[in-house]
């Protein structure tokens, strides 16, 4: 794990070079709708803002163009997708179809104009070596986790530690981040699981998931029509618990009349939970929103009164970071969330309503004490709307810049900087 520690003479010397230093051309390969997907984006306006050029290669949502340019962004749409995979061939085949097309791309692009960096998007690990090309001239590789494979497939497809096919994750896991130059890996936790069994401590750094101030900042509040909105914005899927906050919902809406749930999002149980909803009788107060993109996002969650993030506390569950929890932060909504050990391993009472997780009964008595009582609403957004300022990208972006410059060769860059550990926050 590693940091970049500047002296002052250093510091002299960045600054010296950062005004005649050479842009750099680097690629983004993910396996999501680069439009909706917060995590790919904070990294490319961090380089973009700094004057180098970024591809991104990613899968296309109906309706938008196969290439346009997104804020600085060179964008690539170059798969259809739906998630609505349910069988483990469906989802392998689309993936690997992925990873055919975009080693075709890259290739054509690389030799063409080479990139100098190439920062690799997991879910999948192996998608990697899609930059097959680039590996052999050279180019620094990042592989980020976003979501750790192993114990990913194990939540989505219920299997077990002990399967073959979670240990054949395992080996995956190793091959490719061993193929990489550097691991960047989503939080704290699974910094110490994946340097326990796959990669070396000094070859990964855990970065967080940081709403960016760009879109996350406090706004004000335009709706006037009384009515009591949470939310939950993201993707639709088991081990997100979306059934277990209708649950909940259901358990207290005839207490509070004025309030309605509304789901943003799109996922293999979106029609499940629309059968759950209707059983329940709620249609008219749990209301289903189509994706939109974060732009779009940022104001419908500005004007929530609460944020409910209900996620189950699965194997993949309980140490995967939400990303809305943060964002919601940001915007100076109060949240509720499960108190599975990501979640308080960096939150605390004093910012988060935690409830018991996967209980139902125990999150409806959340919703209800932050219908009934708006003060710990607003005791709740000012401690988070206060820690998020401090842990916004704006703030941790110069430890991704610091890494990249230590990657990649090239005059005028920082490259001579020393490092060292530990790593960044």
């Amino acid at each position: 794990m590693i940091r970049i520690e500047s002296t002052m003479e250093d510091a002299k010397s960045a600054n010296s070079t950062t005004a005649t230093r050479k842009p750099m051309r680097a690629c983004m390969l993910t396996y999501s709708f680069y439009e909706s997907d917060a995590r790919v984006q904070q990294y490319t306006s961090a380089l973009v803002d700094r004057g180098d050029t970024v591809d991104v290669i990613c899968l296309k949502r109906e309706g938008l163009p196969s290439r346009e340019v997104l804020n600085g962004v060179n964008v690539y749409r170059i798969q259809k997708r739906k998630r609505n995979e349910k069988g483990q061939l469906a989802y392998a085949f689309k993936i690997l179809l992925f990873l055919f097309r975009s080693a075709v791309f890259i290739t054509r692009k690389h030799l063409g104009q080479p990139y100098e960096l190439m920062h690799i998007h997991n879910v999948p690990d192996f998608l990697i070596f899609a930059a097959f090309v680039p590996k052999l001239t050279r180019t620094p590789m990042i592989l980020d986790i976003h979501d750790i494979l192993p114990e990913f497939y194990a939540s989505k497809f219920k299997s077990k530690r002990n399967s073959l096919v979670f240990k054949l994750m395992v080996i995956i896991e190793k091959v490719s981040t061993a193929f990489s130059d550097h691991v960047i890996i989503a939080n704290h936790i699974w910094y110490e699981r994946i340097t326990s069994r796959s990669v070396q401590r000094d070859k990964c750094t855990p970065i967080l998931n940081s709403p960016s101030p760009l879109f996350f900042s406090p706004h004000q509040k335009s709706r006037t029509d009384g009515k009591f909105i949470m939310m939950y914005p993201g993707t639709l899927n088991w081990h997100q618990g979306l059934d277990i906050a209708i649950r909940a919902f259901a358990r207290v809406t005839d207490q509070m009349p004025e309030a309605e749930f509304h789901i943003y999002g799109e996922g293999p149980d979106k029609d499940s939970l629309k059968t759950l909803t209707k059983m329940l009788g709620l249609d008219g107060s749990v209301i289903f929103k189509e994706f939109v993109p974060t732009r779009q996002i940022v104001q419908l969650m500005a004007e929530a009164d609460v944020g409910v993030v209900p996620k189950r506390a699965s194997l993949f569950g309980n140490e995967a970071q939400s990303t809305k929890i943060m964002e919601f932060m940001a915007l100076g909504i109060p949240v509720i969330a499960p108190d599975v050990k990501i979640s308080t391993y960096y939150h605390d009472a004093s910012r988060v309503k935690f409830f018991k997780a996967e209980n139902d009964a125990d999150l409806a008595q959340c919703m209800l004490l932050l219908w009934r009582e708006p003060h710990i609403r607003e005791q709740l957004s000012q401690n988070a709307l206060a820690h998020a300022r401090q842990n916004s990208w704006a703030v941790k972006s110069k430890g991704y810049l610091d890494l990249v410059d230590s990657l990649v060769p090239s005059p005028g860059y920082a490259h001579n900087r020393k490092v060292s550990q530990p790593g960044l926050q």
